[in-house]
């Protein structure tokens, strides 16, 4: 039996996962249960693993794996294949090709290092392609980036990684979006709108928030799953 705060802490998590990809932040967390200091998220994370509803991956900052929901929760969480920290998608996907190597793999273009200075298309090689997971993906059109630094460490985004990017022109506010600033830099980041201001959150306290106009940023796509080896 679980407390409220552990039921609507696993929930929480639950979703944020399904539709970022990746956990929250023990800030977004604190935030959505209402509390007053990240002491109290770490026990319920505590309690919640030593109930077999949450796990820790090692070496990941505050990389979480929701093992199991409540009986009442009215769902189970997705299964994916190994090394794919990931949401809940399904159905086909627009832009790629079937991978008749491997079953229910999809081949993804797989773009270069997203790095300062670079826009998206700039770093498009026709020949490179990686295989995902057909489960992942939902409609649309998706590629996959290699991750250049460790500005979003704290979102379980580490330096090597490769994201796999849903593309789009809009995201909600919170979501972590590839955004092309100026028409030349490519990054990415959580997007926050601030008024009439976007503001491009980084997941690391060493990295500043940067601030910009709305005519300055362009969504290229929003992050869906992750791949790591190892």
């Amino acid at each position: 039996m679980l407390t409220k705060k552990q039921h609507q802490l696993l929930l929480f998590i639950h979703e944020r996962m399904n539709k970022d990809g990746v956990a929250p932040s023990f800030d977004e967390m604190k935030e959505a249960l209402d509390l007053r200091s990240k002491s109290g998220i770490h026990r319920l994370i505590m309690a919640l693993e030593e109930r077999g509803f949450l796990r820790r991956l090692p070496h990941r900052a505050r990389a979480l794996e929701v093992v199991k929901l409540p009986e009442n929760a009215g769902e189970k969480p997705a299964k994916f294949a190994p090394n794919v920290i990931t949401g809940n998608f399904s159905g086909a996907m627009a832009g790629a090709k079937v991978n008749t190597d491997v079953p229910n793999t999809v081949d993804l273009p797989l773009y270069g290092k997203i790095a300062a200075g670079t826009p998206i298309e700039a770093l498009r090689d026709p020949s490179n392609h990686i295989g995902v997971p057909g489960a992942m993906l939902g409609s649309g059109e998706h590629y996959a980036l290699t991750i250049d630094g460790d500005s979003m460490i704290d979102a379980g985004i580490l330096d090597g990684d490769t994201v796999v990017i849903k593309r789009c022109e809009t995201a909600d506010n919170g979501a972590i979006v590839v955004a092309l600033v100026d028409n030349e830099e490519a990054t990415l980041k959580r997007l926050r709108r601030k008024g009439e201001s976007i503001a491009l959150e980084p997941a690391n306290q060493s990295y500043e928030t940067r601030i910009f106009g709305p005519d300055r940023v362009k969504v290229q796509g929003r992050l869906i799953g992750l791949l790591r080896n190892y």
